[in-house]
């Protein structure tokens, strides 16, 4: 019985075994390739697949979802003889399993040696400064390449993306300075175009101030001469309807005449010619007065002329014919200037 006990117990076990390798389950998005005495039958999907135990291999399982691959940075030389560093991502995905695994060894491996050399190329043809500004043209190369050498891999190289690109410690410096010195003279610039606008809305503030004053004054000007203009003609229909006689304008002469000399510096003033004329109908008024008895019957002293503040003449000589203007009066002398015509004749005013 033991012989048959241990037959029956190595058949169950080969049988489970051949159960296990009969039924390959395969996930969701992902493939295997089956090799039949070491050469490929099929590809296995997702799902549930059934396979010849002992004859048919499952050789390798592959993740068909795409994939995020860094490469260590690489030392490019660029155009101008600088070697900067460079550090990139490539994102790929396995379209077919068969290709990905009988076309090249390592696919991960030759996608970053591709991508290395042809980065090298194309930094090789640009400047440091073309190389730090164009990151997506340098993209759109790699992706290119890239795309048309992984094809036949079976493999599709959906983005290229440059992480870090590090130029040399003493080109870092000498960039931070050149950047430093454009913002300096970036704000220079603005506080220099700052100033200028405020002299011109100031300037312009200024000019409008003026004008505004000086249309004020205008104005009052106006109001000033309108108000004079209004007074004069006030006065001058109050003088008519209050109907002056010549007795109260040759008074009114005669309170006027001290305030020509009235003033330190006064040295020679002005008589009117019609002065002689106002006095002349004045002292026959007074005269008048003193032939009829004066008032309270006694006599009526005539009016004096106030003297001057400064020194005044003893006399002052003024025309009698009043068509001949006024006289200068030279009060230091006392006396008139002589005038061309000599046969004029003249009389004397005593001022007291």
């Amino acid at each position: 019985m033991e012989p048959v006990l241990i037959v029956l117990v190595v058949l169950v076990v080969v049988a489970f075994i051949a159960l296990i390798k009969t039924i390959q389950v395969i996930p969701q998005a992902s493939a295997a390739i089956v090799e039949r005495f070491g050469r490929y039958t099929r590809t296995l999907n997702a799902g549930l697949n059934i396979v010849v135990p002992f004859i048919d291999r499952v050789r390798n399982r592959i993740d068909l979802r795409e994939q995020v691959v860094p490469f260590p940075p690489q030392p490019v030389i660029t155009q101008d003889n600088l070697v900067v560093n460079i550090d990139t991502v490539i994102y790929y995905q396995v379209t077919d399993p068969r290709a990905a695994t009988y076309e090249v060894a390592s696919y991960i491996q030759a996608i970053e040696q591709l991508t290395v050399t042809t980065l090298r190329n194309i930094i090789g043809s640009m400047d440091l400064e073309s190389t730090l500004t164009s990151r997506e043209v340098i993209n759109a190369g790699l992706r290119g390449v890239l795309d048309e050498a992984t094809g036949k891999w079976g493999i599709r190289v959906n983005r290229v993306e440059l992480k870090a690109i590090e130029p040399p410690t003493s080109i870092q410096d000498s960039m931070e300075k050149q950047m430093r010195a454009d913002r300096d003279k970036r704000a220079a610039i603005l506080t220099a175009e700052g100033q200028r606008q405020a002299q011109i809305l100031k300037a312009e503030g200024e000019k409008q101030a003026e004008v505004l004053k000086a249309e004020g004054e205008a104005q009052a000007a106006v109001l000033r001469a309108d108000g004079e203009a209004a007074a004069i003609r006030t006065v001058f229909e109050a003088i008519h309807d209050g109907d002056a006689d010549q007795k109260l304008l040759a008074y009114q002469y005669l309170q006027t005449l001290p305030e020509l000399a009235k003033g330190d510096s006064n040295k020679l003033w002005i008589i009117p010619s019609e002065v002689g004329d106002a006095l002349k109908g004045l002292g026959g008024a007074f005269n008048g007065l003193t032939g009829n008895g004066g008032v309270n019957g006694g006599a009526v002293a005539a009016p004096s002329i106030p003297a001057p503040a400064s020194s005044a003449p003893s006399a002052t000589q003024v025309p009698l014919d009043p068509a001949a203007g006024p006289r200068p009066v030279d009060t230091e002398k006392g006396a008139a200037r002589p005038r061309a015509d000599q046969g004029r004749e003249y009389r004397e005013i005593d001022p007291e």
